[in-house]
């Protein structure tokens, strides 16, 4: 039997609290095997395969956005059919975005399979380098499909408040991981295709312990409908379409940080990449907010329960900055034995204090951003997402690094870089309270909401 909607009772900042730690464990424990990953890789002592897992995870990054944009659209469709009670379009939606998922993914891991040498090369890949990047791409890439069903079945799943189960399926994956690559790099002896072959099978373990509780604990599926699967195209793609390329925008960003920081030597973009390493383990809960609180709003929103959208919105600000003043105070105290453990002086030294430091406390304005783009994607405004992130990584990025370097050299970037995060945070907290506001007016008209996000939307609607 299906659950009845977890988010519309109880306390609001228990929900966002519980909901936002669990997600980011799960984070976390994939940043966590990511590094060990590389450990091992450097292990064999050949820079090389070093160099290749790099840019092959840059490549990653993108395919990876489609399984995240999906997710966004599983999540908020579920989460708002729940709020409704509407337990039958939960599950319908939940079956057809799905199927949406596993063929999208599949085409377009065709797509970059089929062009993986031209890829390698534009992100800057050469020599023996690139022909180790392509052959541990091609090994990844056709599993695309299978980390797409795991991410949309863990958010269908938080969709449903069952926080704990997709949690688990992200620490199974990363344990599958993590006790694979030592058996495959070095017991057999298959060096980078082995830690190729434990990250598909860690895929296929976050598939199925994404895709069962769904259909043990929650009825959460239902049988595949040809009608319905093209009546909810339209909805699944205007919120996964905006969602992808919002996640584009950060790659963008800091491609264009990293080179800004290059001009000041290797010392300070070794200084920037600690600080890049550092900063998904000590942010994890932020960096899982959105998907996090994005069910809770978009239950409520389902239900017309307006008032505790307003409370979940301020609730996981309140949150996020509980969350980044704990963790500023903690890389405070340990500056100093962080900067031991790299040995890093001179210009490395003054980055890792910066970020140990003030710009430790900007992070709540990343947060923001975080939480507001949740409210977007499940307020059926998902392209206000794309131009925050798209604003807040180019006009939000480029002058403010210039100005920065300009001003303060390397440790200029960085304050340039936090800078342009904060002016866009503002910017979204102010669209995020006209977005509830507006859908608050909305609700009271009868066409749904997500039928208003364009023409195309209504005459696909009116079509089928």
């Amino acid at each position: 039997m299906a659950e009845p909607a977890k988010f519309l009772t109880g306390n609001l900042f228990r929900h966002v609290s519980v909901m936002s730690l669990t997600a980011s464990v799960g984070l976390m424990a994939i940043f966590a095997v990511d590094f060990i990953d590389m450990i091992f890789i450097s292990m064999l002592g050949k820079a090389e395969l070093a160099a290749a897992v790099g840019y092959a995870g840059a490549i990653l990054f993108f395919t990876t956005s489609f399984g995240i944009g999906m997710a966004i659209a599983a999540g908020a469709l579920v989460a708002r059919a729940l709020g409704a009670g509407d337990a039958d379009t939960a599950r319908r939606r939940a079956t057809h975005s799905l199927i949406w998922g596993v063929g999208f993914g599949a085409v377009f891991s065709a797509l970059v399979w089929a062009n993986l040498a031209p890829i390698a090369r534009a992100v800057g890949a050469k020599g023996e380098t690139l022909d180790l990047a392509v052959g541990y791409l091609a090994i990844i890439v056709p599993s695309l499909p299978l980390l797409i069903v795991g991410m949309m079945g863990g958010a269908i799943l938080r969709a449903h408040g069952d926080a704990r189960r997709a949690m688990s399926a992200t620490l199974i994956g990363g344990a599958v991981n993590a006790v694979l690559d030592p058996i495959l790099i070095f017991g057999l002896d298959l060096e980078l295709t082995g830690a190729a072959l434990a990250s598909v099978a860690a895929r296929v373990a976050i598939a199925a312990t994404a895709l069962l509780p769904l259909l043990r604990h929650h009825d959460g599926l239902a049988r595949p409908e040809a009608k319905g699967l093209a009546q909810d195209l339209a909805p699944v793609a205007t919120i996964a379409a905006p969602a992808i390329l919002t996640q584009l925008a950060t790659p963008v960003g800091q491609a264009y940080v990293t080179r800004a920081m290059a001009e000041f030597g290797e010392a300070a973009v070794a200084g920037m990449a600690i600080v890049g390493r550092m900063t998904p383990l000590a942010f994890g809960v932020v960096f899982a907010l959105s998907g996090a609180v994005g069910p809770i709003i978009g239950q409520n929103f389902g239900a017309r329960s307006f008032a505790r959208v307003r409370r979940a919105y301020r609730d996981a600000l309140i949150f996020t900055a509980l969350v980044v003043g704990i963790v500023a105070l903690a890389l405070f105290a340990l500056r100093g034995p962080i900067a031991a453990l790299f040995e890093a002086e001179g210009v490395t030294l003054t980055l890792i204090y910066l970020f140990c430091g003030p710009l430790a406390l900007v992070w709540w304005f990343n947060g923001a951003i975080f939480v507001s783009n949740a409210a977007f994607n499940n307020l059926g405004r998902p392209l206000h997402s794309t131009w925050i992130n798209w604003g807040r990584h180019t006009l939000g990025t480029v002058p403010p690094v210039i100005l920065g370097a300009a001003l303060f050299g390397a440790p200029g970037v960085l304050i340039g870089q936090a800078a342009g995060g904060v002016v866009f945070a503002l910017v979204a907290l102010w669209l995020a309270r006209r977005v509830i506001d507006g859908a608050e007016t909305r609700a009271a008209e009868p066409t749904a909401p997500f039928a208003r996000q364009s023409r195309l939307l209504r005459l696909w609607n009116a079509r089928f």
